[in-house]
């Protein structure tokens, strides 16, 4: 029978707590999660079981608030009901009251406001001699007395008499009328026979000064035609004697001289200048030839010059054309060198790569690669 002492049981518990402590640490370092966040999850869990009970809590205030509110709109609704019918049968219980104890005609001033008052009350004259026709009461005016037919009969007969003295008056007015217009018609047959006689005077009177205005329109005119005549013998007199002026003028014998100025020879003056004389032109030719013999010379000599550049261009661009072309022969000397080089490369590896898989033909197992992360040390 084996006893345990308690420095044996003080290496076991040393030994557990170690084999604890390790299996701890690989779970910490195996987990790729824990190893690459670096986060403490079960704190983490702890929060997020904190954050589902405070959810949970909230959820479960919000329906007991939701079922109190509920709860409340309907007893608002019961509420609301009773007093709308309470009101309801208020204003019933009123209009009953109103129609069997406050009627219209129980009022004090109904008689104001009384639809049949002018049914009940009395007319508004019994006679001509009514205490109640007052003068500001205006029920009695002249001609509505109460005795019409005999106030009818009377004005009838009196407008029987206006109308013969209206129909006398109208027949002396017609006759004085007509008296007049008599009158009149014989004033106005005179005044036109004087008219007319005056008519004739004044149409003889324009006729002779019609006669006096044409002898003399015929005066003026014949003087009119004796003025513009000799107008017109003047101005050809004048017309020769500018013609002849201007024929024998400086103007037109193109005087050379005519345009030189008192300041100098080379001084003209444009308006009287008839152009160059022959000397002055045959200057301006030889200068012309000149000026034309020495564009020519400068063309040529610019010919020459671009001949020339273009000569050196034509070199420059052959030389340039040559290296261009030895640069890519030893571009493509070295592309050669480069591809022999690479295939002696690719077949030195295949050589290689033959010997290793004819060296190392063991593979490796399953047990040898579980050998590895067995530790956290």
């Amino acid at each position: 029978m084996k006893v345990a002492l308690p420095k044996d049981l003080e290496q076991d518990a040393r030994l557990a707590k170690r084999s604890h402590a390790e299996l701890c640490r690989q779970k910490r370092i195996f987990n790729a999660r824990d190893r690459i966040i670096g986060g403490d999850t079960e704190a983490w869990d702890v929060q997020v079981h904190d954050q589902k009970m405070r959810e949970a809590t909230d959820k479960a205030r919000h329906e007991t608030f939701a079922a109190e509110m509920r709860h409340n709109d309907k007893l608002m609704c019961i509420l609301e009901g009773r007093e709308r019918r309470d009101r309801k049968n208020l204003c019933r219980a009123i209009s009953d009251f109103q129609q069997r104890f406050q009627k219209p005609e129980t009022r004090r001033e109904f008689d104001l406001s009384d639809p049949l008052a002018l049914k009940k009350d009395l007319p508004a004259r019994l006679s001509d001699n009514d205490t109640r026709n007052t003068v500001s009461g205006m029920q009695k005016f002249m001609g509505e007395d109460l005795n019409f037919r005999e106030r009818k009969k009377f004005q009838e007969e009196q407008n029987r008499e206006w109308s013969l003295e209206q129909q006398r008056e109208w027949e002396r007015t017609r006759a004085d009328h007509k008296t007049a217009e008599d009158l009149h018609k014989q004033t106005r047959l005179q005044l036109d026979e004087a008219a007319r006689h005056l008519q004739k005077l004044e149409s003889a009177s324009r006729k002779a000064a019609c006669v006096a205005v044409k002898e003399f329109n015929k005066n003026q005119a014949a003087e009119l035609a004796e003025r513009k005549r000799q107008e017109r013998k003047r101005e050809q007199e004048d017309n020769l004697a500018e013609i002849s002026a201007l024929l024998q003028g400086d103007l037109l014998s193109e005087n050379l001289q005519q345009a030189a100025r008192s300041f100098g020879p080379h001084r003209v003056m444009p308006d009287h200048w008839k152009g160059m004389s022959p000397e002055q032109l045959q200057e301006i030719r030889l200068a012309q030839k000149q000026q034309v013999q020495e564009k020519l010379r400068s063309q040529e000599e610019e010919r020459q010059c671009n001949m020339d550049w273009d000569q050196q261009r034509i070199q420059k661009a052959r030389a340039t054309l040559l290296e261009e072309r030895q640069q890519q022969r030893q571009q493509r000397n070295l592309r050669r060198d480069l591809d022999s080089s690479n295939l002696s490369l690719a077949r030195e590896q295949r050589l290689q790569k033959k010997y290793m898989e004819e060296s190392y033909k063991n593979q490796p197992s399953e047990d040898y690669f579980k050998q590895f992360n067995t530790r956290s040390r």
